[in-house]
């Protein structure tokens, strides 16, 4: 078969590193992997002959396994792992006809799909990870260098009051990393049930043998660095409902700031641009544009996942019997698809932002579009008390008038107004206008931003520690 899916419709996934860790091949190395595996836990048993697991292993070459022929022919038995048995065997039986009887014995192809996703899971969200912590290193950086650096905050759509660009990365990176942190910790479990489940043939096995079923499951989810897993979980799916939430709330964060960006970088706008390369924001007919391209790629992955988070979640809640007929095959394109947009998202975002350029001048210039009604909250607690009972209606008056009129004129009229409001005997020139400097109406802007970063160490560049999955 010479066509296949390249990603020409998902521009963001669109990329060998993304193949190489969720794509076909990547689905057969995983599957492989757990067989090979099996069978060094047998043959550690003493559970199969001695050579068995090499034979294996070495048959087990995901290189040698045609792809295409494989999903072809799963359409039998409904999921690949029955063809590519037929195929493993072949091969086995070429290198050592005695090993063959490691291949697959007391397991089912449930237990090895489920703990080959969740193997494919744990090798692509180590890849996944390392690049939001790029990311998150990136916005740690911004968030200290802008901590002073103004800009006006937005209510609605409407200007509210003054922020910092320093405040607005830390958020985005506690976003990130609370999501990340979260995937980091995400227990994978192996499968191991056998064909119902129950583990008879796995005790079978065992019997008369110093193991039990157990601890081979043990054993085998120790040899591929999964989690063990108390019993089988053939149709209790939260392992991958959890895993499918904690890519698409990962998603959800890189949304949040790849919204930001996109009305940040709009011309009239004009706060922060995305980097530069050549060909890339191209447009087909208008040679001007410079299309914020790596933002919208990003968006484009986070308005997939929530749908396909949710496939997953309809997958659980359908699993009947012990073993359902058709919600465990609709898990894997969901999962599988949420894995390759989260990593070819993450991708993205870690370039845009380690290279993200930022206008001060620009933020304070719409700082100043609103200038000092920006103020007006902080205004009104410290000025109506000099005003006497009626001191707030008087000075939502002035703000009620100062709105009337024309954009670019409201800031001297608000200005204006409040000095003919409140006798300077009361309210001094010099107070007024430390009164109406955005600079002192911060609140703890800097503190929460470095509370915030202080939070997650591990996702600063600052800090080496580390959290281990499995």
């Amino acid at each position: 078969m010479t066509d296949g899916d390249f990603g020409l419709l998902s521009p963001v996934s669109a990329s060998p590193a993304v193949a190489a860790l969720t794509g076909d091949h990547a689905v057969i190395a995983a599957i492989l992997d757990v067989e090979a595996s099996w069978a060094a836990v047998l043959e550690e048993a003493g559970l199969v002959p001695a050579g068995s697991a090499a034979a294996v292993a070495e048959a087990a070459d995901a290189g040698s396994y045609d792809a295409a022929s494989v999903a072809e022919r799963a359409q039998g038995g409904g999921n690949p792992v029955i063809p590519l048995l037929g195929d493993l065997r072949a091969r086995v039986k070429s290198l050592d006809a005695g090993a063959v009887t490691a291949v697959h014995t007391s397991l089912t192809s449930q237990d090895v799909l489920d703990s080959a996703l969740m193997l494919l899971a744990s090798r692509t969200i180590s890849a996944l990870l390392d690049n939001v912590k790029r990311t998150t290193t990136a916005l740690a950086t911004l968030a200290g260098e802008h901590a002073d650096t103004l800009c006006v905050s937005r209510s609605l759509t409407q200007h509210a009051l003054p922020y910092t660009f320093g405040l607005r990365a830390a958020q985005w990176f506690q976003g990130v990393a609370a999501a990340a942190a979260r995937l980091e910790s995400l227990q994978l479990p192996v499968q191991f049930g056998g064909a119902g489940g129950t583990l008879a043939s796995g005790t079978k096995l065992t019997a008369g043998s110093a193991s039990t079923p157990f601890d081979l499951a043990d054993s085998l989810a120790s040899r591929l660095g999964l989690a063990p897993a108390p019993a089988p979980w053939h149709t209790n799916r939260l392992a991958v409902t959890a895993l499918g939430d904690g890519l698409a709330a990962l998603l959800d964060s890189f949304g949040k700031i790849a919204a930001d960006l996109l009305f940040l970088s709009r011309p009239e706008v004009g706060e922060v641009g995305e980097p530069l390369a050549a060909g890339r924001g191209v447009s087909s007919a208008m040679p001007q544009k410079q299309n914020p391209v790596l933002s919208v790629l990003i968006r484009s992955a986070a308005l997939q996942a929530p749908g396909l988070a949710s496939q997953l979640h309809l997958a659980a809640a359908t699993f009947n019997d012990e073993r359902p007929d058709g919600a465990w095959h609709s898990e894997w394109p969901a999962l599988r698809q949420l894995l390759a947009l989260a990593l070819g998202a993450a991708g993205h975002l870690s370039e845009l932002t380690e290279s993200l350029r930022v206008f001060p001048d620009a933020m304070r210039r719409n700082l100043e579009i609103s200038g000092p009604l920006l103020l007006s909250e902080g205004v009104t607690a410290a000025v109506a008390p000099l005003l006497g009972e009626e001191g707030k209606q008087k000075l939502q008056a002035v703000v009620d008038e100062t709105l009337k009129a024309p954009t670019g004129e409201q800031s001297r009229i608000y200005i204006k107004l409040l000095r003919e409001t409140v006798p300077a005997a009361k309210l001094s020139d010099a107070e007024l206008e430390a009164l109406l400097d955005p600079a002192s109406y911060l609140g703890e802007a800097q503190e929460i931003g470095r509370r915030i970063l202080a939070s997650y160490p591990q996702f600063t560049g600052t800090s080496s520690k580390g959290t281990a999955r499995g």
